[in-house]
């Protein structure tokens, strides 16, 4: 199971004080904990009130339906005015954040690990010709390299 980041700005008015601010941040804390959601605590005095951009975690695989959720809880707590920013995952260098990078391209393909003569972990990445047709080799590679810290081999099939 992958995890993601989801950023949204809850005051981009900027109009809750910081006693409000850090009041509703609490709030949405212990509504995050019921839910699984991990929200790390922001420094609340280093936020800008018009840059009140907080970041949650939560696992999943569809970016959407998990930013939906998150947005849902937070205009729960902060009002409809919230806005969504972007959505990313943590990267662990795991098979499911390969599988995750190829998603993000519409690629499904099959993943071997192996160790190098370093010990290193080399992935071998086997992908439809077809979706190398319509993707460029080098963005997957450097995506898959990023998010895996490992050694990657693209094989088309």
């Amino acid at each position: 199971m992958r995890t993601a980041v989801i950023r949204v700005d809850v005051d981009p008015a900027g109009e809750l004080s910081r006693d409000v601010f850090a009041a509703k941040i609490s709030d949405l804390t212990i509504r995050a904990v019921k839910s699984g959601i991990t929200l790390p605590a922001p420094d609340i005095e280093s936020l800008p009130p018009r840059r009140r951009e907080i970041h949650l975690l939560i696992d999943g695989d569809d970016p959407q339906q998990l930013s939906q959720t998150v947005l849902a809880m937070c205009a729960e707590v902060f009002g409809a005015g919230v806005r969504p920013g972007p959505v990313t995952f943590v990267s662990r260098g795991t098979d499911d954040d390969a599988r995750g990078v190829l998603a993000g391209f519409g690629i499904t393909g099959e993943i071997d690990r192996s160790s190098g003569e370093a010990g290193f972990d080399i992935l071998t990445v086997r992908v439809p010709r077809i979706d190398l047709e319509r993707v460029p080799e080098s963005r997957i590679q450097t995506a898959l390299e990023a998010a895996t810290n490992s050694e990657v081999v693209i094989v088309a099939c």
